[in-house]
């Protein structure tokens, strides 16, 4: 075990498994309350991710990996290798345990996992997940890029595609230059 931020806590960054599911939905939903009241409202859910979304994205090849404090579930953040790239999925930590760096410790744990250029969306309006990529290293694309990247890789509606971003590493922020 890798011992957390906090003394006396033990943490674990692990691969989650079909045992995981209802800790992952809690994790996911009980940090996205964040985004209650800040994204359009017809884009918000109650709860934000359903069981059926949760199950159709590892269907569709989301990997979820964890870090556990205590042997709870507190952090997750899903991969997802789509042709050339790898995409950041669905990165959520419980908001009691948010700003221990387990955020980080996933982010840094995926981009060793793959030799692929890094893509991460998220809600335009969720400052404080641009704020946290772009404190570690990634680089908001351009508008043109954010719309192409996201009928390409993602499957979700337009409304969406109009209120989010795309942030990209330097991986592809490198690759794009040559295009």
């Amino acid at each position: 075990m890798d011992s957390g931020n906090k003394p006396g806590q033990l943490t674990q960054t692990r691969r989650c498994h079909p045992a995981d599911f209802s800790a992952i939905y809690e994790t996911i939903n009980s940090a996205a309350q964040a985004y209650r009241s800040v994204i359009p409202a017809d884009r918000w859910h109650d709860p934000y991710m359903s069981t059926d979304t949760l199950e159709s994205e590892i269907k569709d090849g989301v990997e979820f990996w964890g870090i556990e404090q205590n042997n709870r579930l507190v952090a997750v953040m899903g991969i997802q290798d789509k042709e050339e790239v790898t995409l950041i999925r669905h990165a959520y930590v419980r908001p009691n345990t948010q700003k221990q760096g387990m955020g980080t410790r996933l982010l840094r744990h995926f981009e060793s996992l793959t030799k692929n250029p890094v893509l991460v969306g998220t809600w335009a309006a969720a400052r404080w997940a641009i704020s946290f990529y772009q404190k570690n290293g990634y680089q908001l694309v351009s508008v043109e890029d954010k719309n192409q990247l996201l009928k390409k890789y993602w499957n979700i509606p337009e409304r969406q595609i109009e209120t989010s971003v795309v942030l990209a590493d330097h991986r592809w922020q490198e690759g794009s230059q040559s295009r």
